[in-house]
């Protein structure tokens, strides 16, 4: 049974509304006021909350900017009601990210179509989409059905790139949001010596260059592919909708490009604090990783001795030095530029 925060201050107004719902099958929570509503919105996280604009102590508007900064919160369809009808009213709500706009007095088929049609395409926001191509392609069909996004294409440009080959260069404007569908990329800077620094190492489902395209700004890095690869091109038109459309699709927009968050601030904090030996350690296992090795019996990778200092944080020398360590305890074996993990849970696991 879906769950319905109703906030409203005139009480005959609220039962009555109450009671439709109720009616229909839906479980409805009652609030007297602004303040009483956020906390019970809190509590309860229901499927869709239906507010009032003019109450006394905290209005509408005051309701939606606040349930729209409590992350638990943020992707709740929410529906103003309101005894005016003017445009301003109507637009300054829809500018806040109210998702409709019910004008008192309305009927019972007004209220449960627009509970209904919000109820149904709040739906894609619990689903999950596989992080390639066909899996956006899947989302963006979905959220094709609110008006603002209609236009937005679903056969993005697919191209392949081969090793070494430049994706971005730091200073050029961002034309493309990049979802990677098969392959591995870094992305580097340079100091002011020219030693260049790894920055991320990338792979199949992460998206790239997407913070460039949040701040309207150059890229502060340049991207450039380890193997072969396969990337689809989002244009930044359809990011800019996507990104700027309203809370629902938005913030699960943000969930899909931001789902390596996690993982890069614990990357960050390794580089702070392991040794160099911890940090070479880990730089080949997230390379296992990035090409989806972790069940061989005896990954084997490829990757220079600089790019592993570089993702590791130290100089190729240092990085060349706790590779003969590992190899000398039998962690790993080295061919040129071939190296086989012999004992991937030590690795892991390396403690000094």
């Amino acid at each position: 049974m879906k769950q319905i925060l109703l906030i409203e201050d005139n009480l005959e107004m609220r039962e009555n509304t109450a009671e439709i719902l109720e009616l229909a099958d839906y479980q409805v929570t009652k609030a007297e006021n602004g303040r009483v509503g956020i906390e019970k919105a809190r509590e309860s996280k229901p499927d869709l909350i239906i507010c009032d604009i003019m109450m006394p102590e905290m209005d509408g508007y005051a309701v939606l900017l606040a349930v729209s900064m409590i992350p638990t919160l943020t992707t709740i369809p929410f529906i103003f009601l309101t005894a005016k009808a003017e445009n301003t009213d109507f637009r300054k709500g829809m500018s806040l990210g109210a998702d409709d706009y019910l004008t008192k007095p309305y009927d019972d088929v007004e209220l449960l179509g627009a509970v209904e049609t919000r109820l149904k395409k709040n739906e894609f926001i619990k689903k999950e989409y596989e992080r390639n191509s066909e899996g956006f392609s899947s989302f963006v069909n979905e959220v094709k059905n609110f008006p603002d996004l209609k236009d937005l294409s679903t056969n993005y440009q697919v191209r392949k790139y081969p090793k070494k080959n430049i994706i971005y260069h730091d200073g050029a404007y961002p034309r493309f949001l990049y979802l990677i569908n098969n392959g591995t990329i870094k992305t580097a800077r340079s100091n002011d010596d020219g030693k260049e620094f790894i920055t991320g190492i990338y792979k199949p489902g992460d998206f790239i260059g997407y913070a460039s395209l949040i701040e309207d700004k150059p890229y502060t890095d340049s991207a450039e592919t380890l193997e072969t690869t396969e990337l689809a091109l989002i244009p930044r038109e359809d990011f800019i909708k996507l990104f700027n459309s309203n809370r629902q699709v938005s913030s699960k927009f943000i969930k899909l490009l931001t789902a390596d968050i996690t993982a890069s601030e614990e990357k960050l904090l390794k580089l702070a604090y392991d040794s160099v030996r911890q940090r070479v350690a880990h730089a080949l296992i997230d390379v296992v990783k990035s090409n989806k090795l972790e069940t061989a019996t005896k990954p084997i990778i490829t990757l220079s001795r600089e790019d592993l200092g570089n993702m590791a944080g130290t100089a190729t020398e240092s990085a060349i030095r706790a590779l003969k360590d590992l190899k000398d305890d039998g962690l790993i074996d080295i061919d040129a530029s071939r190296i086989t993990v012999l004992n991937y849970h030590k690795l892991t696991n390396m403690k000094f």
